[in-house]
């Protein structure tokens, strides 16, 4: 059998450790940029534990919720007992379940069942890392992040609205700039009400793993459409695109109430602009010239 290990990482100032074997982290090449010196001795916020055990049966468990979204993406069943979540994953929405994923009430605390792919790694840390940080106004967001002049822009929008294509004409448009992350971001908000977005091990299609962080300067709602228009939406109208945006338990409500904390917390210091745009480099000119200031 082989023997495992605790490997440490960072993302966004939060420690976490995954306890698996070596062969498990070298198949996960996305978290070495994250990885922490063995002699740190903080203690993590979160923990997850790959067993490569089968995954649990649901008997004794009450189904709770289902979310099966786009699909492309992965479809999340999740199960209560006392106080312990289950959540059973698919790879797309319509195909079977491939690992399960079982916490405690906290998110301190989660083993890893099933075959222990990296597709089972990562979401299984996403849940985890997601769900322990809410309560320290910490946001991971579905979003493609561009750093520009030392300001973060981060574009937002349902999957295969277009958001890597519009970060790519970033790119063209100004070859200065910078790709963070292009579908999981984390936003953190400070006491003082500023935010700042960090990268993270989990970036969607695209491979960017950067352990960087830069001040968020907007956030931008994408829409597709004939031609290119931006307009600054009041708090009120940014609301729903962001909580829509962000991962969260939201059948729990101590958590939904610490993410509506940190999204007014958010929306207080960030300005949220609504894109109707093309895919060409004008569309980010327009953005930027309207967003930058």
């Amino acid at each position: 059998m082989n023997m495992t290990h605790k490997y440490k990482f960072l993302v966004a100032d939060f420690l976490f450790t995954i306890e698996t074997t070596p062969e498990i982290i070298k198949a996960c090449p996305n978290y070495a940029p994250f990885q922490c010196p063995e002699t740190s001795d903080e203690r993590p916020t979160t923990a997850l534990r790959v067993s490569g055990e089968p995954i649990p049966a649901t008997d004794e468990w009450t189904h709770v919720y289902t979310d099966k979204s786009e699909e492309d993406m992965p479809r999340i069943e999740m199960y209560r007992r006392d106080t312990d979540w289950l959540f059973l994953v698919s790879e797309y929405r319509d195909t079977p379940i491939v690992s399960a994923l079982l916490c405690d009430e906290a998110m301190q605390h989660g083993v890893l069942y099933g075959v222990p792919s990296r597709f089972a790694v990562d979401n299984a840390m996403m849940l985890l890392f997601a769900f322990a940080t809410a309560a320290h106004k910490t946001l991971l967001f579905h979003s493609a992040v561009i750093v520009y002049e030392g300001k973060g822009y981060m574009f937002l929008g349902h999957s295969g609205t277009g958001k890597s294509t519009h970060a790519r004409q970033w790119l063209t448009a100004f070859p200065s700039a910078e790709l963070l992350n292009d579908d999981n971001p984390v936003v953190r908000i400070s006491e003082d009400g500023s935010a700042r977005v960090y990268g993270s091990p989990w970036s969607g299609k695209t491979p960017c793993y950067k352990a960087a962080d830069a001040p968020v300067q907007a956030l931008v709602q994408l829409a597709q459409a004939p031609h290119n228009d931006i307009r600054l939406l009041k708090q009120t109208q940014a609301y729903p695109h962001i909580l829509a945006s962000v991962s969260g338990l939201k059948m729990n409500p101590t958590m939904m109430d610490r993410l509506y904390e940190s999204i007014a917390a958010l929306l207080a210091s960030t300005p949220v602009y609504f894109l109707d745009c093309l895919p060409n480099p004008e569309a980010a000119q327009l953005c930027y010239s309207r967003s930058s200031h």
